[in-house]
């Protein structure tokens, strides 16, 4: 059951409707991209393994100069509409991404009222026409200046799509002691085109793109060059989890899905002395395509530090390649000795990529954090295919309870400062289902961590709460107990988590 058409929750409560009244169709949700550019092989790789997800996202519309919906993938046609037919008999949401990566062109649209208000009801009216579950909303490249206009964006929209869902795509956020380790933050270090908080309420499933990592968290790449280790992962789930829990701090983790990389980077890598390296990307890659790569130069391919497989290698185009099998850090190793001892600079390839086994990883630090799930980009035939082994076995078994998704029984009584009992717990986790009523972040009645006594950080949470709500506030009668209008509102939440 998904939330009710937004004017009649309006007209029944006069209360904005939360996003969070989405509800869990499984215990751990797994969703996955599958692009425009690879929609044969991308079709034929999910059909037979529709039932290992929860929701699937072909990636085919695009944003056009005039706000119009560019459809790249055809979605009227095979092979779209035999997945889309199956996704439906087997309970598995079919929600479309619509992409754009120009920040000018967002910025032309959201800041202009009418432009906007058109681009919202484009949306919703695609969606319900053409019977969409929802929309996926990827708008990367955001100036820091059209944060508040990309929010009502999202207000707008949400209140248009009724029973539909509306999942956000957005940037990864690193903490900013990490991202600028041993240098000066740069006069906008604290400004972001997303207002976390606000995508929190209009966003039914938030995917964070935790990958495309490479040298952004400064204090992990300084921490493995001072090992003498190479460093440039798509995705380090140490990052990883610096990055969720951060984000959780304003969006709650019952709608947080880890986005999960399943492509590589190429770089052309220069070493300096003292393992000091740079990084230059040259292209993604589907891991078919190291292989015979690795092959041709004798390199058996090593699990780097982080997770994720790699080999460096010396360009046959301006070196012999080697003719014995070599590590996959010696041509590193090597280049790394001859630029110290002569004090200059040399360079070589590096290769890495995420299999089966990261994404495994990826998997169970989503479980570990207690978030609601993964999304997968991407499945289009070419990653490792040993990765729907992995989802089979390991993502649908139920989360820790520090998911933040509530349970038990309906509240009953009135709650009040000293009150105890297992619906006190039940309050808890409801209120800690929401970043903006959360009881705590860490101890004793956080998410996970909920308790059966009803205290002073309870209280302020509950009185947070009814603000929000409209149900009472400083000085009227009822601020900070759980009454008859607070538990009706409380109980209508934790119906629908």
């Amino acid at each position: 059951m998904k939330r009710l058409p937004f004017f009649v929750v309006a007209i029944f409560l006069c209360i904005p409707l939360a996003a969070s009244a989405a509800t869990l169709s499984r215990p751990f949700e797994v969703s996955g991209w599958i692009p425009y550019w690879r929609t044969a092989t991308g079709t034929a790789d999910v059909l037979p393994r529709l039932n290992l997800l929860t929701e699937v996202n072909p990636f085919v519309y695009t944003l056009k100069s005039d706000g119009t919906l560019l459809d790249n993938g055809s979605l009227d046609q095979e092979p779209w509409l035999t997945l889309r037919a199956q996704a439906k008999a087997q309970g598995v949401r079919f929600v479309p991404t619509v992409m754009t990566g120009n920040g000018d062109l967002l910025h032309d649209l959201l800041s202009n009222q009418a432009k906007r208000i058109a681009l919202e009801d484009r949306i919703a009216a695609l969606v319900k026409e053409q019977g969409f579950d929802g929309i996926d909303i990827d708008f990367e490249g955001k100036k820091a200046a059209d944060k508040d206009y990309f929010s009502t964006f999202l207000k707008g929209l949400y209140q248009r799509m009724g029973d539909k869902w509306v999942m956000c795509t957005i940037e990864s956020r690193t903490p900013q002691a990490d991202r600028y380790y041993g240098t000066t933050p740069p006069a906008d270090a604290g400004l972001f085109a997303n207002d976390l908080r606000e995508v929190n309420k209009y966003c039914d499933r938030v995917r964070i793109m935790a990958y495309d990592q490479q040298g952004i968290d400064l204090k992990l790449l300084a921490d493995a060059e001072a090992k003498g280790q190479l460093y440039a992962p798509v995705g380090d789930p140490a990052w990883v989890e610096k990055v969720v829990n951060l984000m959780a701090q304003d969006i709650a983790r019952n709608k947080i899905m880890i986005g999960v990389p399943t492509y590589g980077y190429e770089y052309d890598v220069t070493a300096y002395a003292n393992n000091e390296y740079v990084y230059d990307i040259l292209w993604t890659f589907n891991p078919g395509y190291a292989g015979p790569i690795a092959a041709q130069y004798g390199i058996t391919p090593e699990r780097a530090s982080w997770g994720e497989m790699y080999f460096t290698y010396l360009n046959a185009a301006t070196s012999t390649p080697p003719v014995s099998s070599i590590g996959a850090s010696q041509v590193a190793a090597a280049a790394s000795a001859f630029s110290t001892s002569g004090n200059t600079n040399s360079r070589f390839r590096l290769m890495v990529w995420p299999d089966a086994q990261s994404v495994a990883d990826r998997i169970a630090l989503a479980k570990k954090l207690g978030v609601r799930g993964v999304s997968v980009f991407k499945f289009d035939g070419g990653q490792d295919p040993n990765i729907w082994n992995t989802i089979a076995s390991s993502a649908q078994s139920a989360p820790p309870a520090s998911a933040g998704a509530p349970s038990g029984a309906a509240l009953s009584r009135t709650l009040t400062l000293g009150s105890v009992g297992s619906d006190v717990r039940t309050l808890q986790r409801i209120l800690n289902s929401d970043s903006s009523t959360q009881i705590v972040a860490s101890g004793p009645g956080a998410p996970g961590s909920e308790t059966d006594r009803f205290g002073a950080m309870t209280l302020r949470a509950v009185q947070k709460f009814q603000v929000k709500y409209g149900i009472a506030r400083a000085g009227s009668t009822g601020y900070g107990v759980v009454g008859p209008a607070t538990r009706a509102k409380l109980n209508s939440l934790l119906a629908s988590l």
